[in-house]
């Protein structure tokens, strides 16, 4: 079903939104080609493709797309398709495919940049219009790709910002991962955690800034970490990952979420600045960071304070504790959510130890964190599709919000203006395109506290 831009603008108040854009397959249908169609989404990290012929596959929006190094060392993105039967040519996961690409059904094989190579029997394409040289005959390529230090995104279109410009205020977290390496770099290691939610893609964005949710959501394990920390006599680490979503409202109030144009943002102030100074290995992450880049650079680096990065169309990367959460919507019901850990090269090994912890402990499908975030997201999901209401709410501090370069701060650190700011950007992404085309970011006004 088409959908008029007054219609899709209607389902989006200052306020709330309706209950559709979470449960109609004819929006997540439009989602695919307004959103993931057209805007910057991260495919993976080029460490996924240390040598020629590696491959890693994955999706962007509902199209399956292969990450490939090629001969030249150059990361291309490809869409997984062979031009003559259609038949998806790299398998699920992460290979090294050799010199070229082999369909499995007939054989033709293509380059690592996706042209055209050879298919077999050439003698039966004489007298046709085959054009091996034609673009129809070759694996196509996405309109655009960029490598920001490693981080490799795509583009189906080939209109629009750049990734930097996309980006924005955001494209800092990503340096900050990096900068968190004495030599600059990270590279994905340790595995992947793939978790499937039965719920719509938005929803996880959302509850990454639900800073209310914490303490009621999570309640089982804070509780049951203090009743541990309380049985042996001290919290340890693992213990004190767990606690934190225990901490007060007040807490919670006294942080500051930014917002930013195209649906992006952060969390930040939720870490104790003064852990260099009381943590060993932080310390010692601190003392190589001294050593590459000067103390007050050092300092510098650990002390941006973020939780929970979000790249809106991608996922949300984790400074601190070195992750990268890839949200990949599946249908309008289904979510897959794949985990990556990164390690800081020339770092201390403890720091990728401590990463590995915090990932088993709050990401894993078996940790005891994750399943209380996805058995609310699943409730949300049902309960849109019954007759209770028609909207959902986001009013916490509406109209409080201050205006920064490029987006949005809250007055409190409970507020949904992070919602409302991806809402803002749905809409605007949905537009039809030359709407989209002619759209400026919308601002709320400022208000008092």
């Amino acid at each position: 079903m088409s959908r008029s831009d007054e219609q899709i603008a209607a389902l989006v108040r200052g306020d709330s939104v309706h209950k559709s854009v979470y449960t109609d397959p004819d929006l997540f249908a439009l989602e695919m080609q307004r959103i993931y169609g057209r805007v910057w989404i991260y495919v993976g990290h080029e460490s996924q493709v240390p040598n020629p012929g590696d491959t890693h596959t994955t999706r962007i929006g509902d199209q399956d797309v292969v990450m490939v190094r090629a001969a030249d060392k150059q990361v291309h993105v490809l869409y997984n398709r062979c031009p003559h039967k259609g038949a998806k040519l790299v398998a699920e996961g992460d290979h090294n495919v050799g010199k070229f690409f082999r369909c499995p059904y007939h054989a033709w094989t293509f380059k690592l940049d996706g042209q055209h190579l050879a298919a077999p029997m050439k003698l039966g394409f004489e007298g046709t219009c085959f054009d091996p040289k034609h673009p129809d005959f070759s694996m196509r390529q996405l309109a655009r790709v960029e490598n920001y230090r490693g981080f490799v995104f795509a583009n189906q279109s080939a209109e629009g910002p750049g990734l930097k410009d996309f980006l924005g205020g955001v494209i800092s977290s990503i340096d900050n991962l990096c900068d968190r390496s004495p030599s600059g770099e990270v590279e994905v290691a340790g595995g992947v955690f793939r978790v499937l939610q039965p719920s719509n893609w938005k929803v996880f964005y959302e509850n990454l800034h639900d800073t209310m949710h914490a303490r009621v959501t999570h309640e089982s394990s804070f509780m049951a970490a203090r009743d541990e920390a309380k049985a042996i006599g001290n919290m340890p680490l693992e213990l004190h990952i767990m606690d934190g979503n225990g901490e007060p409202y007040e807490f919670w109030e006294k942080l500051d979420l930014c917002a930013y144009d195209n649906g992006h943002g952060y969390m930040e102030g939720i870490f104790d600045p003064g852990a260099a100074d009381k943590d060993p290995v932080t310390r010692s992450h601190f003392e190589s960071l001294k050593q590459a880049y000067g103390e007050e650079r050092a300092r510098e680096i650990l002390g941006m304070n973020r939780h929970n990065t979000i790249i809106y169309g991608s996922g949300s990367p984790h400074t601190v504790f070195q992750q990268f959460r890839v949200i990949r919507p599946i249908s309008v019901d289904r979510t897959l959510v794949e985990i990556q850990v990164f390690r800081l090269k020339d770092a201390p090994p403890a720091l990728f130890k401590r990463a590995l912890v915090y990932a088993n402990l709050i990401n894993s499908p078996s940790s005891n964190v994750m399943p209380d975030d996805i058995e609310v997201y699943g409730r949300c999901q049902d309960g849109n599709l019954n007759h209770g209401g028609d909207w959902v709410s986001m009013h916490r501090y509406h109209g409080t919000d201050r205006e920064m370069t490029g987006g949005m701060v809250s007055t409190n650190g409970t507020s949904e203006l992070p919602m409302r700011n991806q809402f803002k950007a749905w809409k605007q992404f949905m537009m039809s395109e030359s709407a989209f085309a002619q759209a400026e970011p919308a601002k709320e006004p400022a208000h008092a506290a």
